[in-house]
């Protein structure tokens, strides 16, 4: 479960900026939007299932999701460096400030794995890691079971505690750990078993999806369920299919023409090893499978359609109902960019309920999602604490804010006040995007111009 994230200097993101999924305990709203577990030191805390990220195009609310993305791909990665001059290509500092690309940029994430919290800190620059630590409560009283500093006169990270709880200290491990290596990375690498609950939520537990019209996401997995290798989630697809009034009686997986002769030249250079597997199947070419599904037609008639033929709607959301469904049996935590892409905000706003149904998510899986669309601000999807911002300031750098902070009353309609621009968060163009229309009638002819 993801409590909090922090991160400053990555990209749009200069100063510090914090993601807190704590709820209000003051605030009664849907009490089904959030998650009741028990951790040591933290009696009666509430933890949100969700939080919606608005901001104008560009304002930000993309990198936070993008700087989660980098922190769990660098854990997940790291331990695969071998040259101790290679940059750490996870370190993007903030552009359009010189002196931000010689400060480190800086991660902090707080998670729960079970009963225990755990917090991960790391700041690097693209040439070493300045700082790692990691926190852990197995109980209410802290436990630092590493901390990495660089010591920049000897040229090595310096290492404490002496005697930490939890994770005794390996000094050859230390040694071996390069200065631009993550040693968390390093330690599961070396089979430090202690690490490897942290390790495992970072790099697995935690999911990243792009719905944008930019991101290439396709329907694989939920192909792979209805062509019968995942019959648990197969039934719970169709079920979704059936009810999501796209008159979908039944899905099925066809194979399509197989790629010529050129197609497979180019997968020898792109993808060789798909080419020596099918080598030793003894295939020539790779079998290709695409969905396809049956439609209600007049007369309680059953009509199959291509592919190609469904609305881009239709694509996106079988490209995100199966991950969806083994998210919610396996309680993942998901960022998703634009969730609203090629949907109808009902749609959306379906999917969401599945998150925050207690019936339906037994697992305490979360979202985060970026989205400009106001419905979801109505009052009965969302929490007020689950609805944060992102502007720029003046200086083009980007800040991360709660719907809270502004304290609206009770009464106030958050979709008029977001539209408004009360809370920030919307583009700020006062004179139209091609400046004011006085421009366009000062070149106007005027009438004793016409009459001439």
């Amino acid at each position: 479960m993801l409590l909090q994230f922090s991160v400053s200097n990555f990209r749009a993101l200069r100063g510090l900026q914090t993601l807190n999924l704590a709820a209000n305990n003051h605030d009664k709203s849907l009490p089904e939007n959030t998650l009741s577990p028990e951790f040591p030191g933290l009696k009666g805390k509430r933890w949100l299932k969700g939080l919606a990220l608005y901001g104008a195009n560009a304002s930000g609310k993309s990198t936070v999701i993008e700087a989660m993305e980098a922190l769990s791909d660098w854990v997940g990665q790291s331990a695969k460096t071998t040259d101790p001059e290679e940059p750490i290509s996870f370190i993007d500092p903030f552009a359009l400030d010189t002196a931000s690309s010689e400060e480190p940029t800086a991660f902090a994430i707080v998670f729960a794995v079970g009963k225990v919290r755990f917090e991960y800190r790391v700041a690097a620059t693209k040439a070493l890691v300045v700082h790692e630590s990691l926190r852990a409560w197995p109980s209410s009283r802290e436990q630092i079971w590493f901390e990495r500093d660089w010591n920049s006169e000897r040229g090595s990270h310096d290492f404490s505690p002496d005697n930490p709880v939890g994770l005794p200290r390996n000094r050859d491990i230390e040694q071996r750990t390069l200065r631009n290596m993550l040693y968390l990375s390093k330690a599961v690498a070396e089979n430090r078993k202690e690490v490897q609950t942290p390790f495992r939520w970072l790099v697995s537990r935690i999911k990243f999806m792009d719905l944008s019209t930019r991101s290439g996401v396709g329907g694989g997995f939920t192909l792979s369920q209805i062509d019968g290798k995942g019959e648990a989630l197969k039934n719970k697809i169709m079920k979704v299919l059936k009810h999501a009034d796209l008159g979908v009686v039944e899905a099925v997986a066809i194979e399509k023409e197989p790629p010529n002769v050129e197609t497979m030249k180019i997968l020898q250079v792109v993808a060789p090893d798909m080419v020596k597997e099918l080598e030793k199947s003894g295939e020539n070419r790779p079998r290709f499978r695409e969905p396809q599904l049956v439609h209600q037609g007049p007369g309680n008639a059953r009509v199959p359609l291509e592919w190609k033929r469904e609305s881009a709607g239709t694509h996106r959301l079988f490209a995100l109902i199966g991950p969806w469904l083994d998210i919610l049996e396996n309680g993942y935590t998901i960022c998703i960019d634009e969730i609203e892409t090629s949907m109808h905000p009902i749609m959306v706003r379906e999917l969401l309920k599945l998150i925050f149904n207690e019936n339906e998510n037994t697992g305490g899986a979360q979202i985060i999602f970026t989205t400009h669309n106001p419905l979801f601000l109505d009052g009965t999807l969302l929490r007020r604490d689950q609805v944060w911002f992102t502007d720029k300031d003046e200086e083009g750098a980007s800040h991360l804010y709660p719907l809270t902070e502004y304290q609206p009353r009770q009464d106030e309609s958050l979709i008029r006040g977001y539209m408004a621009g009360r809370y920030g968060a919307v583009p700020f163009v006062p004179r139209g995007l091609l400046g004011t229309f006085s421009h366009v009638e000062k070149v106007a002819p005027d009438k004793e111009g016409q009459d001439g």
